[in-house]
């Protein structure tokens, strides 16, 4: 698959493993992983980072072949769930930084650029989470109202 942006082809990446059925060498039962993910929500941190640390630390590739759901459902099923995904949050995060960066270095016209990209990449995907429910249909990007935040 081609980039988004760009006349370039992707990355090659790992590929997941095909069967659905859990790992031999898990010794965790689903309720003990879902007590992990909550317990590591509750301390702070993100969807990603919950599943690297169960797979660094717990040998737990996937949740989805244990527990049959993802590390996001299971924070939806306990309440535990962020307002705004991480996916969306961190490329708002980033156009922060862009926008910091432009501020200071006016005559930058790649970060310029780069900052319409990015932007078009908000735009898009917080339309995608507005017609799926994720965000309130209300929710808006500007540019002035994310610097505020």
């Amino acid at each position: 698959m081609g980039r988004l942006h760009s006349h370039r082809h992707g990355k090659s990446h790992s590929v997941r493993p095909v069967t659905p059925s859990a790992p031999t060498w898990v010794k965790q039962s689903p309720d003990e992983i879902e007590d992990l993910i909550v317990k590591y929500a509750k301390e702070g941190l993100k969807p990603s980072e919950i599943g690297v640390k169960l797979r660094d630390q717990y040998a737990i590739p996937l949740t989805k072949q244990i527990v049959k759901k993802s590390v996001v459902e299971i924070l939806e099923q306990k309440g535990i769930n962020p307002d705004m995904p991480e996916d969306l949050n961190n490329l708002v995060t980033k156009a922060l930084g862009l926008q910091k960066h432009l501020k200071s270095n006016k005559s930058d016209k790649r970060n310029v650029r780069s900052l319409e990209l990015l932007e078009a990449k908000v735009h898009r995907l917080s339309s995608y989470y507005k017609q799926i429910g994720r965000i309130p249909k209300t929710w808006k990007y500007k540019a002035v109202i994310a610097q505020l935040e």
